[in-house]
């Protein structure tokens, strides 16, 4: 009896897994992705509602996600926010590959109480990010974390994993409730983007 172990499956596609860490002066963050199962490690970083803006992000994305990171709280989250944006893009557009088979655009609308938002994905390589509610009279900020503070968040990520994405505030004012919406809808339109429904690349160009 032949007792060698069994041939890789050499058509099974490649995980799609990535595993960062980024230290600066400011902070130190470290992101494990996976798009596609579980991941065990949680989400700490040491701002209580950044971690609970994480933790939409990986439920309603269906992401497994885990980022353990520190920083100068004692000067304000912006800090903080931004490089863990850009440590999620460096791991997202890592574990995405060259991208083959994704659904490459995800769009979703999400409503939380008095607001909606509306979030367009666009994994097409090339980094803008197109944030209505800068322009809007957005009142408050939920723990210290403001609009702005989730604008920095998404800007790092675009910049660092080739997204472009579009941010609409189509109603609403408190911002809990519209940084809670804009992020339930980023997750859900990425979920959808990342999506494999095919063995194309989704470009003429033959490259994202």
């Amino acid at each position: 009896m032949d007792s060698s172990p069994p041939a890789p499956d050499r058509s099974a596609p490649p995980p799609r897994r990535a595993e960062l860490q980024r230290r600066t002066n400011e902070t130190e963050v470290a992101v494990t992705l996976d798009l596609d199962h579980l991941v065990e490690g949680g989400l700490h970083t040491g701002h209580a509602f950044l971690d609970h803006m994480l933790d939409q992000l990986a439920r309603h994305g269906r992401l497994g996600l885990s980022v353990q990171a520190s920083g100068d709280l004692e000067v304000e989250v912006h800090h903080l926010a931004e490089d863990t944006g850009i440590t999620l893009g460096q791991a997202l557009n890592r574990a995405l590959g060259d991208r083959r088979g994704i659904e490459r655009y995800g769009s979703s609308f999400v409503p939380m109480d008095e607001t909606l938002a509306h979030v367009v994905v666009d994994l097409s390589g090339r980094a803008h990010l197109a944030f209505e509610p800068e322009r809007l009279d957005v009142w408050g900020t939920a723990g210290t974390f403001s609009h702005y503070h989730l604008r920095e968040f998404l800007r790092g990520l675009c910049n660092h994993a080739g997204v472009t994405l579009h941010v609409r505030l189509l109603a609403g004012r408190e911002a809990h409730h519209v940084i809670e919406a804009v992020m339930k809808a980023f997750a859900r339109a990425l979920r959808d983007a990342v999506a494999v429904t095919s063995e194309r690349l989704p470009s003429t160009k033959g490259l994202l």
